[in-house]
């Protein structure tokens, strides 16, 4: 059943991210986009929002609303505004739909894998954002790692899933300064309404009768039911 493991399982994820779970995508990329054009702000204006500091140069001054279509729909952007002068993320001019493809790939990567600070910076660093400081990506990835976790965890309730596809992918990871291999058992069902909906994902050392025993276990017990047909 496992796949070889130079399968790309980040771009398995985002592709069913995007198809199967567009709100989760867009809503993720919106969390990101905004706490990487507030933390570009704070930079500008010398200190954090609502810090007191004597090396402030300049104040927020609300936000303005801007369309950005990306392939999980169109999200709404919330662009900082500043008292004196003014900001736009240069990134959202320049590389527009680069930037869409680093921002869908750490988001497929995060709830692969988990968020860490480091996958932030590396995701500032591919829109040529360089001046963040560590509170910045630490916020930024604590705002991720809820929305992992909640989407996650969330209960099974558009049921009956009459058809769930479940297999797993070997990728290589780093931990600990070592390759190491890891399985990712995923679980892809049709949903009430007819549409694709990604059920879950675990990440296991072994694909093992015991590993795939507490995933199955772990969507029952969070609502899977009226299943029919597993392939």
């Amino acid at each position: 059943m496992t796949a070889p493991d130079s399968v790309p399982l980040h771009a398995l994820a985002e592709d069913n991210l995007a198809a199967a779970s567009p709100d989760l995508l867009r809503a993720m990329v919106k969390t990101f986009a905004d706490a990487l054009m507030s933390a570009e702000a704070d930079t500008l204006c010398g200190a954090e929002y609502g810090q007191v500091s004597d090396e402030r140069v300049n104040h927020r001054n609300g936000y303005r609303p801007r369309e950005w279509d990306t392939r999980a729909g169109t999200v709404e952007l919330a662009i900082p505004k500043l008292r004196q002068g003014s900001y736009f993320p240069h990134w959202l001019l320049e590389r527009r739909r680069r930037a869409e493809q680093a921002l869908v790939s750490v988001v497929a990567t995060a709830y692969l894998l988990g968020v860490s600070t480091r996958r932030v910076e590396k995701l500032a660093e591919s829109l040529g954002v360089t001046q963040l400081s560590k509170s910045q990506v630490s916020a930024m990835a604590r705002h991720l790692d809820e929305q992992v976790a909640a989407f996650r965890n969330r209960p099974l309730d558009a049921g009956p899933y009459a058809f769930v596809w479940v297999d797993a992918l070997t990728q290589k990871v780093r931990e600990g300064g070592r390759i190491i291999n890891v399985h990712a058992l995923i679980a892809v069902g049709v949903n009430a309404d007819g549409h694709r909906e990604i059920l879950g994902i675990d990440i296991a050392t072994c694909e093992d009768g015991a590993g795939w025993l507490a995933f199955l276990r772990s969507l029952i017990a969070r609502g899977l039911t009226g299943v029919q047909l597993v392939v």
